[in-house]
């Protein structure tokens, strides 16, 4: 099976070198379009991944510019190119899905996250997202349906044979949170400690106790990429858009939170414990 690709990582990719090779030849960004014959918001566009696809034509004449030579090296940027113009499962799920998420969470080789209302989406079980989907109440049957199954599709990356790191730092309140009902807050937790048994899923609990901390201001995600090439990303969801953030200020910001509430958060075996209390809780 070959190994799964984000367009959108591609496409990032594919930006940051033709941007590192016009600095490379100490071109403007309006001189460089000029020489090749592209209006200087076309080349911007591409410079900054906003244009989905590059023209292998136009992807010549700026490889022509920057005086790439080698057969290998021209090859692997077309190859960027190709990749980044494909659509992923997510797709078919249009609308249904964060902008973009999927799409990076496919590439991501370690995920951080921290989720302050429910549990995070990676995590939770049918019933359990289709009770936190159902809680707008503008949605049909229909769309929930889909909601939960684009959810689930998404968590095929856990199940991986070299699946990515997946750490979680989890409000109390989101554990304690009645979502559904009890029985489904049980399968829901019983779930988190399944998940925490895996090599690649740590799962931190933080307590009331902890009291204030450095998140919050609310939950995000930081994914972290295994080619060097690729940046980091933080991603932050509100209640009518999904914010990406990559500039090296931003994510010190993000990290720094994350490392917070790590620090004041139970340990794995300490979080298990926390968990498997609330379960008995709800049997009660």
């Amino acid at each position: 099976m070959p190994a799964p690709h984000s367009p959108s990582v591609r496409r990032r990719r594919l930006s940051s070198e033709l941007r590192r090779l016009r600095g490379a030849k100490a071109l403007t960004l309006v001189e460089a379009a000029k020489r090749v014959g592209l209006g200087k918001s076309n080349l911007s566009k591409i410079e900054s991944a906003e244009s989905k696809t590059v023209p292998a034509a136009t992807l010549d004449k700026l490889l022509n510019l920057y005086g790439v030579t080698d057969g290998d090296v021209r090859e692997s940027m077309h190859e960027l190119a190709r990749l980044a113009g494909e659509r992923g499962w997510w797709a078919k799920y249009s609308g249904m899905l964060p902008t973009n998420l999927a799409d990076f969470e496919v590439e991501a080789s370690e995920f951080r996250t921290f989720e302050a209302q429910v549990i995070p989406g990676l995590l939770q079980v049918a019933d359990y997202s289709e009770a936190v989907i159902n809680a707008d109440k503008t949605r049909d049957a229909e769309e929930i349906a889909k909601r939960v199954a684009a959810r689930l599709k998404r968590q095929e990356i856990l199940n991986r044979v070299d699946p990515p790191t997946y750490s979680a730092v989890l409000d109390e309140a989101a554990l304690r949170r009645m979502v559904g009902s009890a029985h489904v807050m049980r399968a829901q937790l019983r779930h988190l400690t399944h998940m925490s048994a895996r090599h690649n899923v740590h799962i931190h609990v933080l307590p009331f106790s902890a009291g204030a901390h450095q998140a919050t201001e609310g939950s995000f995600v930081i994914m972290d990429f295994a080619d060097p090439r690729d940046s980091s990303i933080a991603y932050v969801e509100t209640s009518s858009s999904s914010l990406y953030m990559e500039e090296e200020r931003e994510l010190e910001q993000f990290n720094a939170a994350f490392r917070a509430v790590r620090a004041v958060a139970l340990d794995e075996e300490q979080s298990l414990s926390s968990i498997e209390d609330i379960i008995k809780s709800l049997e009660e």
